[in-house]
């Protein structure tokens, strides 16, 4: 039994980058061996365990054969005999199909310290083309190395392209697509994702709202903006950065249809809903716009959730100086105002008009009533 350090550990231990998450393979062995030496087995469709004491993942070396469509269809064959050299082979980029021996020695049948040295993302063998989710996973280490000066190697793009051109995009279930879009968006780069997905053709297959170059421009303009200028922005805000461009039903469709998490919808919604409202490009007297004001926090239902207003709020303001054809000062004095109505009218307390003697109907109408007097003192104040 041989066991080795591979995978992203060793890439990024030889680019001098902190080692966050350690998998091993292990060479020689069964999986009865692995049980007797106190492992526990947690694959289901090949043989993966946990360590007793460190719980890092164990995989025995395998070898895997395309015979389906898209990221499944693969048969796994796991044995003793199956050597280290044969289970770096089926890995996606040569930067990633290194191991390290116990000594320290570096395996590297496939040139992955070169490519290291000429920052290049480079496919290991023709194999890569059987797997769609590589598309996905590597335009997402494009966008994690990209500081660095990484590439896609021209050959791995055509390979990418042609893969795009045979349908395999269309074989990935939303929810993959979700998940590396995700991880994509708290990358070093993230819109260098969606511009290697553009140049091999799968963009239009995921997102073909982004077919015309005018909305994707805008798109990755203030998902750059917002990267640059918020940097501990959540992924709702960075997912609804991405979708600003679009109306809002456009945006909640996607959002949907992405598989995105309820919380990452709602904020898209309401983000575009905000960009688009007559609140926030036109021109009112004061009783107007208080009233416009009120009516745009009510139907952001501000009240209750608070924080998602904030957010689209605080996403407007880094997003907004790149959309087009906007009165930007107007937009950003209602951004203002709305953020400081939200905190005024947020002071009126239902029991304080209990207390008033307020019941019923006419209780809500006081509500109403006492925060379009606290939205007026905003704009007053101006």
């Amino acid at each position: 039994m041989n066991i080795y350090l591979v995978g992203g550990a060793v890439r990024d231990q030889l680019l001098g980058l902190p080692v966050k998450d350690r998998d091993w393979v292990v060479v020689g062995a069964t999986p009865e061996a692995m049980l007797a030496q106190g492992f526990r087995q947690v694959g289901a469709d090949f043989p993966v365990f946990l360590h007793p004491h460190t719980h890092e993942e164990y995989a025995l070396a395998r070898t895997e054969r395309k015979q389906g469509t898209g990221y499944h269809g693969f048969t796994v064959h796991s044995a003793p005999d199956v050597t280290l050299e044969e289970d770096l082979k089926r890995r996606d980029l040569t930067v990633n199909a290194m191991a390290q021996a116990k000594g320290g020695e570096i395996i590297d049948p496939f040139g992955g310290q070169q490519d290291l040295q000429d920052r290049l993302l480079r496919h290991v063998s023709e194999a890569f083309a059987e797997d769609p989710l590589r598309i996905l996973r590597t335009a997402r280490f494009a966008a994690r190395f990209a500081p660095q000066g990484f590439t896609i190697h021209p050959h791995t793009l055509q390979l990418m392209q042609a893969m795009t051109d045979a349908g395999e995009v269309g074989h990935l279930v939303p929810e993959r697509v979700w998940q590396e879009l995700q991880r994509a968006l708290h990358e070093a780069s993230p819109v260098t994702f969606f511009e290697v997905l553009h140049r091999c053709g799968a963009l239009i297959e995921l997102l073909p709202e982004f077919a015309a170059q005018p909305e994707r421009q805008q798109a990755l303009n203030a998902l750059q903006q917002l990267h640059q200028n918020l940097p501990g922005a959540n992924t709702a805000q960075r997912i609804a950065a991405l979708l600003l461009p679009l109306s809002s039903a456009q945006a909640n469709n996607r959002a949907t249809l992405l598989k995105a998490p309820k919380v990452c919808q709602e904020l898209a919604t309401l983000a575009c809903t905000l960009r688009c409202s007559s609140c926030m490009n036109t021109t009112h007297s004061q009783n107007e716009l208080a009233e416009q004001l009120l009516e745009t926090l009510n139907a952001a239902d501000a009240w209750r959730r608070p924080e998602r207003l904030q957010e689209a709020l605080q996403l407007l303001r880094v997003t907004l100086p790149l959309q087009n054809g906007l009165d930007l000062p107007l937009q950003q004095i209602r951004l203002q105002q709305l953020a400081e109505s939200l905190q005024a009218a947020a002071g009126v307390q239902a029991k304080t008009l209990l207390a008033q003697g307020y019941r019923g109907p006419e209780l809500g109408q006081a509500m109403n009533q006492s925060r379009l007097e606290a939205v007026h003192s905003v704009i007053n104040k101006r």
